[in-house]
């Protein structure tokens, strides 16, 4: 039996009601794809516009069932005799059948048959979960694959307690789309609806979002809406409209967005979105790329991307960051002002000049940047260093003003996957600088009003490298492989033959295995562990690093490697995040004002980079009793203001008579 469904878009009620005088069947989670209906049934509709017809290809005897044609280039039926965990396939005219565009799992990869799932049977245990904002979170960077020897959601669950017990609020999974090869960073999705087989089913993803529900983690995703993968992408079999030749993009077709044709590819780009919020309960989504989503209309598709979101939340709290190369403020503006409505961008601006800092080289993208203490302190007061300046690496103004971004729309970090990988042997920052500027720098990422966020393996100062790795077959692994040289070539010290030789490949098998993290290194590092433990807790718990900068914050250059920030509290409640990543600094003369404290208070410790917990060698007081400052080399201290000593017992009339006699 074939009944024709159409799809109508859910407003306000969940995906599984109807509208009043409607059958439940009418109504789908998504506009294409095959969906379960009770008795063995399901809803079967697609989009494939060049198409005179469509067959569901079902069950290993392949059983045809034809589409009826809607109009519009839709074909969609009511398939009885079809259970949950049939594999299916799409049949365009009388040529081959392929998986279907919104398949919610490709249990043999890519290339093999779809199945059929159904999200409804999984027993949740988040009712009580109200989803999270962007103030007060800590975002962790994690790939799946090599957060644990297993590679598995199952076993990344295992993990989740010590991410909790170390103050990270946010987990940002790396793409999880199915994607071909058996590992890879998950930028080659070709599947957005499938989870990839390689981690576990679709459930076991389930079972890792609960679950770091249960433990006050949220958990977003990146997903990549600029392009598709090279290989296992059969998007344009069923409409060559999915893309566009409009515009150059770097890394194959750009998607169709704004040209004709483009309302199905706008709503399929929508679906996916609230998709990974309404069946995984995930509370939002990173945006790679965005300056590669091409989009001359109105709204902006990322705008509605936003929107789809948020309305499939239902009142939860959610998240959304984009990556955005020319730090276009417009993206994390609100739609009421023009803007696309995400809430935080990465600030690769202030990650840039850190790393120059933290290892004094600046070659290629680096070339824009000195690490100075002013460029620290502007990264952190005022976000993106580039606004609308002229870049000389890139040889065009870079950036928008972006004023009225509030701090922790500033998503700041030491090191990111790209960045790991792109220092060619993948060495990760604590590798590549000095123990104490590392501890130095970490406080002022954890400390400072942005967004803070770690890439896995940060907290302990993992040994484990993070390379590039993707599994392709020869050919096509072949170019891949002399495209990562050939970027990685911008960087003189790894261009040449010497340095080239040593760069891994990364359709190698060990490249991948290499970057597994060991999680006991949490113990044989409890130093580092203990350093990012605290700084959170310090952030989390003091009120005044906890406000993000709200109460009023400025800062100024000590030395040539020196800087002081100070953050300003409710009545007085100031506090001193002091930063000296050269030798030790002696202030024997104190023209700052911002070093003085409050009126009727002194500066105490709250805490040093030095303490020997973290691997330091020893606190030393900053103020002397002379009254001049000592700042140690590569390293960071905080100083609280408390109430002080009296006026009359420091002695200050003594002090005002002298002043007055040498007048």
């Amino acid at each position: 039996m074939v009944e024709t469904v159409r799809w109508e878009r859910p407003v306000s009620s969940p995906p599984d009601a109807a509208p009043a005088g409607r059958s439940a069947f009418t109504l789908r989670r998504c506009p294409i794809g095959v969906e379960p209906a009770p008795g063995d049934r399901v809803l079967a509709r697609v989009w494939a516009p060049a198409c005179r017809s469509v067959r569901l290809r079902v069950g290993p005897e392949e059983r045809a069932v034809a589409l009826e044609a809607e109009g519009d280039g839709y074909f969609s039926a009511m398939v009885e005799g079809v259970s949950v965990g049939s594999l299916y396939r799409f049949q365009l005219d009388d040529g081959p059948a392929f998986p279907d565009p919104v398949s919610r799992f490709q249990p043999d990869g890519p290339e093999g048959p779809s199945q059929v799932t159904d999200p409804s049977a999984f027993a949740w245990t988040d009712a009580g979960w109200t989803g999270c904002g962007l103030r007060g979170q800590v975002v962790y960077e994690m790939h799946i694959g090599t957060f644990t020897p297993e590679g598995t959601w199952a076993a990344a669950v295992r993990e989740l307690p010590s991410l909790a017990e170390l103050g990270v609020t946010v987990l940002e999974l790396m793409p999880v789309a199915e994607f071909p090869g058996r590992f890879g960073w998950g930028y080659d999705g070709v599947d957005l609806f499938a989870p990839s087989r390689l981690y576990g089913g679709p459930d076991d993803m389930r079972r890792f979002v609960d679950r770091a529900h249960a433990l006050g983690l949220a958990v977003i995703l990146d997903v990549v809406y600029n392009h598709f993968g090279p290989s296992g992408n059969f998007l344009s079999r069923f409409s060559p409209d999915y893309f566009t030749t409009r515009y150059k993009n770097e890394w194959g077709d750009a998607l169709n967005f704004d040209g004709p044709n483009c309302g199905p590819v706008r709503e399929f780009f929508q679906a996916n979105a609230a998709f990974w919020v309404d069946e995984y309960h995930l509370d939002g989504l990173r945006l790679d790329a965005t300056q590669q989503i091409f989009d001359r209309s109105t709204p902006h598709i990322i705008q509605e991307i936003g929107q789809a979101v948020r309305g499939a939340a239902r009142g939860r709290g959610t998240l959304l960051i984009g990556e955005n190369e020319p730090q276009l403020a417009t993206m994390a503006t609100p739609v009421d002002q023009g803007g696309c409505g995400l809430d935080a961008l990465w600030n690769d601006d202030f990650h840039h000049t850190a790393r120059v800092a933290l290892t004094g080289r600046n070659e290629a993208y680096y070339t824009d940047y000195r690490g100075t203490p002013q460029e620290l302190l502007s990264a952190v007061k005022h976000g993106f260093l580039y606004q609308g300046q002229w870049s000389r690496w890139q040889g065009k103004r870079r950036g928008t003003p972006a004023c009225g971004m509030p701090r922790p729309a500033f998503v700041t970090f030491l090191q990111n996957h790209d960045q790991i990988a792109n220092s060619g042997r993948g060495q990760r920052i604590h590798a590549l600088t000095s123990p104490g500027r590392f501890r130095a720098l970490t406080a002022l990422t954890l400390l400072g009003p942005g967004t803070p966020m770690l890439f896995q393996g940060q907290e302990f100062a993992a040994s484990a490298p993070f390379h590039y790795f993707a599994d392709h077959e020869p050919d096509l692994a072949a170019k891949v492989e002399t495209g990562r040289a050939e970027f990685l070539s911008q960087f003189p010290s790894l261009a040449s033959p010497a340095m080239r030789a040593h760069l891994t490949r990364p359709q190698d098998e060990e490249t991948f295995r290499r970057c597994t993290l060991d999680h006991a290194e949490r113990e044989t590092h409890a130093e580092v562990w203990a350093l990012h433990r605290d700084l959170l807790r310090l952030r989390r718990e003091d009120p005044v690093f906890h406000a993000q900068g709200d109460g009023g914050l400025d800062g100024a250059v000590l030395g040539q490697e020196a800087f002081v920030l100070r953050f300003y509290g409710e009545g007085g409640d100031d506090r001193l995040l002091l930063v000296n990543l050269g030798r030790d600094l002696r202030l024997d003369i104190l023209p700052e004002p911002l070093l003085a404290p409050p009126v009727g208070r002194d500066w105490t410790p709250l805490w040093s980079s030095e303490d020997p917990r973290y691997g330091g060698c020893g606190i030393a007081p900053v103020e002397s009793s002379d009254g001049g400052w000592r700042l140690p080399g590569h390293a960071a201290a905080v100083l609280a203001a408390t109430d002080g000593v009296p006026d009359e017992e420091r002695g200050e009339d003594n002090g005002a008579s002298a002043q007055e006699t040498h007048g």
